[in-house]
């Protein structure tokens, strides 16, 4: 059995339009990289610093789980950021 002409033309075509879709990676805009690298180190700083006064408000040991966390949060910032630099590079 063979295959419609058609149908085989269809085929050609759809992998070749997903191999172009594949290779077109638009270069994102130095603003847009420096945003969202801010945007990772803010955002960790800011669950870890929340995360932690909702501790310190449970247990009643303030201001200690929100110095904790908040380090904790800078230092998952700093090394999202670092990974994401890195990506950035390749």
């Amino acid at each position: 059995m063979s295959k419609d002409p058609f149908k085989t033309r269809l085929e050609i075509a759809k992998k070749k339009a997903f191999d172009k879709e594949s290779k077109k990676k638009p270069n994102p805009s130095p603003i847009g990289n420096a945003f969202k690298l801010s945007t990772e180190l803010v955002a960790s700083v800011a669950v870890g610093t929340i995360i932690g006064f909702i501790l310190d408000t449970t247990f009643g040991t303030k201001p200690w789980l929100i110095l904790i966390f908040f380090f904790v949060g800078v230092t998952a910032g700093i090394m999202n950021v670092i990974k994401s630099a890195k990506k950035m590079q390749k």
